[in-house]
Parts: structure tokens; sequence; C-alpha cells
């Protein structure tokens, strides 16, 4: 045995023995956190001023689950496919080459995003058949001077539609609400479209696709993983908008509206807006559930959830 072998071991550290770090300032938060949470769930169960069975019964009012259908769900419906395409639209404007149509773009968005929703419902709803006291017509611009030209009488419109009848109501809601989800749904699609790579447009355009298949086959596709998620915000955040309607005036057959009315008829307000607030948190609850499952379908192939379904393949195919 050599002398190096007999050098004894003691200069070796031994065995750690690591202790935990305590961290008492999370246990005490985490109490304190309990004892807010057993107060708040006191407060909303055994204060008489919310009076759940009551909240009950203006839930199943009719007039306020017409509300609900009409008013909250259908208008958000509606306004965010207005939305939701007319940002598309204004966003291929705005990453075109074409000064105009970019300048277009640019101009609307930077419009109706300055423009409060609640001044626009408003505006909309008292301002739209005094600049149109004659009702909105359809056809072709200047018609009078292209008659007059002709030494023909008439005109050439093909459509006319009361201005106070269509943004008084409903259909102005959705117009006007669907005008301005378009300008932020714009600047959304615009930066999930920034967001593919510039390689495959290059790789469509060698395959010989044009610029509109590439942009509906190629690109969109894959922009959706990064489009999905704020416009799921913007969804419930629309949604909530929808409460705004009351503004108009002539709306009434809207959520918000409909358990007012009954809370100023009866002076139970604390009920009647827990109503609609229970109906916000099942509407938003299941709109995240959606979200989240888009969100998983648009995203595979992406991040790290694809890496380990990735490996078992390669290894369940090199151990046949």
């Amino acid at each position: 045995m050599s002398s190096s072998e007999q050098q004894p071991t003691a200069s070796r550290p031994g065995i750690i023995e690591a202790v935990p770090v305590r961290h008492y300032g999370r246990w005490v938060l985490a109490a304190v956190v309990i004892v807010l949470a057993a107060m708040f769930l006191n407060l909303m169960i055994f204060n008489p001023a919310f009076n759940w069975r009551l909240v009950l019964e203006v839930m199943n009012q009719t007039p306020v689950i017409q509300g609900l259908l009409v008013g909250t769900l259908l208008v958000t419906l509606l306004t965010m496919i207005i939305g939701i395409v007319g940002g598309v639209i204004l966003a291929v404007m705005r990453l075109s080459d074409n000064p105009i149509l970019k300048g277009v773009a640019w101009f609307y968005a930077w419009v109706f995003r300055s423009i409060p929703r609640y001044v626009l419902l408003v505006f909309m709803g008292a301002a739209m058949g005094l600049i149109f006291p004659d009702g909105i017509s359809l056809g072709v611009p200047f018609d009078w001077v292209i008659m007059n030209f002709l030494g023909l009488h008439g005109d050439l419109r093909f459509a006319h539609f009361n201005a106070n009848v269509i943004f008084g109501g409903l259909v102005g809601a959705v117009i006007g609400l669907g005008a301005s989800e378009a300008a932020y749904m714009s600047e959304i699609a615009r930066a999930g479209i920034l967001s593919v790579d510039r390689g495959q447009y290059e790789a469509a355009e060698a395959l010989g696709l044009s610029r509109t298949r590439t942009m509906r086959r190629i690109v969109l596709p894959q922009a959706m993983r990064v489009i999905v998620p704020p416009t799921g915000n913007e969804t419930i955040a629309m949604m909530k908008d929808t409460s705004l309607l009351g503004g108009m005036g002539s709306v009434t057959m809207e959520l918000f509206v409909q358990v007012q009315a009954i809370g100023n008829r009866t002076y139970e307000f604390v009920p009647a807006y827990m109503a609609a607030i229970v109906y916000y948190l099942i509407i938003t609850s299941i709109l995240m559930i959606g979200q989240s499952y888009l969100e998983r379908r648009f995203g595979r192939g992406f991040g790290g959830s694809a890496a380990p379904k990735a490996t078992a393949a390669l290894r369940a195919g090199s151990a046949h």
C-alpha cells in the first residue's frame, strides 16, 4: 500500500446536514390571507344586505334573462365578429406598402382609440339623427351632379335608412362597439402578423402562393398563437362594456339596465346589482375556459410543451 493511500481522510468534508431556511414571513402572510378570506366569506354569506334569495329571484326574472341573452351575449358576439374581421383588415392595410391604405388604417385606429366607448355610444344615440336629419342613403356619391349633367331627374340611391332607428337601438350599439373594437383588434392582429418569421413569406413566395393566400393559409394560422390571448381579454372586456348601452337611452334590453330598473323599483340595490355581478362572473369563467382551450389549440408545437412529447416519440421510435 502506497503512502498516498495511507493518508487519513480527515481533511475530506463529511455529510452536510442542510437545514431548510424557514420562511416565517410567508406563513404570517398566509395566515393573514386566510383570516381575510374568512372575513370576506362571512360578509358575503351572513350579511343580510345581500339577501341571496332575492338575488336568485332577480336572476330568474324574464326581462333580466332577455337582457342577458340579447343585450349582453348577442351584442358581444356580433361586436367581436365585426371587431375581429375589421381588425384583421385594418392590420393588413397598416402593413401594406400602399401609403394611402396605411394612412387610412392609422387614422382609423387613432380616432376610435381616442374616443371613450361610453362617449361614442352617447354621441351616436343623441347626435346621429341630427347629423343625418333626412336619413342615410347609399348609392353613387355626387349623384345630383351626374344626373344634372345627363339631363335626367331622380337620384342614384338604392337604399335609405332612418338614422334615429339605426343608431338609437341595439344595431347602433353593435356598430359603435364594433367600430371601436376594430381599432384595438387591428393592433393585436398587427402584432400577431409581425411575430411570424419573414422566412415564412419567402417560402410561400417560392412555392408560388399569392399574397392573399399566403396571409390566409400561412401567416394568420401562425399568428393566432399571439393573437388569441389578447383577443380573449378583449372579448371579456367587451362583454363587460355592454353595460354601457344604458347611456344610449333608448336601449333597455340589456342585463345591467334591467337589474338597475329592478333596484330602482324595489330599492333592493344590493341584491339587484349582485345578480348582474353573478352573471358576469359566470360568463367570464366560461370565456376564460374557452380562451384556455384556444391557447392550447393554437400553441401546439411552440414552447416547452412540445419538447417532452417529441422526446418521448423519439425514444419510442428508437426502442423499436
